[in-house]
């Protein structure tokens, strides 16, 4: 039994507007589920007959103290987040205040309100930054914050250590006890999905797209949308009593368990618009130091104009680096079971969205150019790089 269906059971869903907030909360009210989504914007679809939605800050008590007001709610997806990638990675003030502040107003209200259970939705990069990694569990420990490439991985790190840690506390007002636990997903992806996809088709579209990198037998992890959905059904259900409890505490490492090499990954995404897959690899290092070189920029220049970097230091280390996990535990403790999906219905859902480039139609001149002077004009500042910048792995 995943959620009751019963009029007593509410979810709050934070960062309910969100591709993935929203999709929790889009399944759990087909299952009967009263749902709350909680967002400091609305979400771009229509939001279905049953669900609630209240906007809000999660930076801010009281915005979230809204959420609670007049309900009883027995579950809480914390899944709001900021920083996961682009030039947000570069914001760390305001990933600090989402991240680790934003989860301590939610973890203060839990205990307050009385939630019995919490599920936290954390990231690979807890564990990851940089290093190879081949097949790992959960019994591998938290990367030491100092050596996090990014600010949002350090304060992801930072968060789901005081969700685990709050497991078992006191709930006030009952004898009562929160249970937690953090589910930490690989890349996302699926239609509709706002972050990843519409940025790397937006670079193929604009002729920007003219090479790949790293090894090619480096491999990472992905997981659909509806696969990380029930991912966290399943983990609120390990959190009650009738499932002895078995999830409480306990982090998980969620993908559709089908280590892959990233760019091999794109290719039907790539090739299915219309548009030819690269055949130029360049080393890791090169592109690593030209990330860097746009993370500098940016510093810079960004206030002035917050462009959006081509990619970050951290990005390499994502796409480029060894990195996947074993996901027994989950299956074991969560009885999760990874659906096979692939990216032919994001690329139908682009097409249908006036994507696409038809047959034998060829890029325009202008962009075949822009995407050739980028190109030059990285080679030529990577020249000018310190030789202190080095890739460390």
């Amino acid at each position: 039994m995943d959620f009751q269906k019963s009029p007593k059971e509410t979810v709050l869903i934070t960062g309910g507007g969100g591709y993935v907030g929203f999709r929790l909360g889009c399944a759990l009210n087909q299952k009967g589920v009263h749902v709350i989504l909680f967002d400091i914007n609305r979400p771009v679809q229509t939001i279905p007959e049953g669900i609630r939605f209240i906007l809000g800050d999660i930076r801010h008590l009281c915005d979230v103290e809204k959420a609670f007001q007049d309900v009883a709610v027995t579950c809480v997806f914390h899944i709001a987040s900021y920083g996961m990638s682009g030039r947000e990675q570069l914001n760390r003030n305001l990933i600090e205040e989402v991240n680790v502040r934003g989860t301590d107003n939610v973890l203060q209200l839990c205990r307050r309100r009385g939630v019995p259970r919490l599920v936290y939705t954390s990231t690979f990069n807890v564990i990851f930054g940089g290093q190879v990694i081949r097949n790992g569990d959960e019994s591998l420990p938290y990367l030491p914050l100092h050596l996090h490439p990014d600010h949002y991985s350090r304060t992801k790190s930072i968060a789901e250590k005081k969700v685990l840690e709050a497991n078992g506390t006191a709930l006030e007002g009952s004898s009562g006890i929160l249970r937690t636990c953090a589910l930490r997903p690989a890349g996302i992806y699926g239609p509709g999905e706002q972050r990843h996809l519409p940025r790397i088709v937006s670079y193929v579209e604009r002729g920007l797209f003219k090479f790949v990198y790293g090894d090619p037998q480096s491999l990472v992890e992905f997981v659909h949308v509806d696969n990380l959905v029930q991912a966290h059904i399943l983990a609120s259900a390990a959190l009650r009593a009738d499932k002895g409890h078995v999830a409480s505490g306990q982090p998980y490492f969620i993908s559709d368990g089908r280590p892959v090499n990233n760019f091999e990954f794109f290719r039907p995404l790539v090739e299915g618009l219309g548009y030819p897959f690269p055949s130029t690899r360049l080393p890791l290092r090169l592109v690593y130091c030209f990330a860097f070189l746009t993370e500098m920029v940016h510093f810079i220049l960004g206030r002035l104009c917050n462009f959006q970097p081509f990619l970050t230091r951290t990005e390499v280390y994502k796409t480029g680096v060894t990195h996947y996990f074993s996901l027994e535990k989950a299956r074991k403790e969560l009885s999760y079971e990874a659906q096979p999906f692939d990216l032919q219905e994001a690329v139908e859902w682009f097409k249908a969205h006036g994507h696409g480039r038809a047959p034998g139609n060829g890029d325009s001149e202008w962009l075949a150019w822009e995407g050739l002077v980028v190109f030059l004009l990285v080679l030529a500042a990577l020249t000018w790089l310190p030789s202190s910048v080095v890739l460390l792995v």
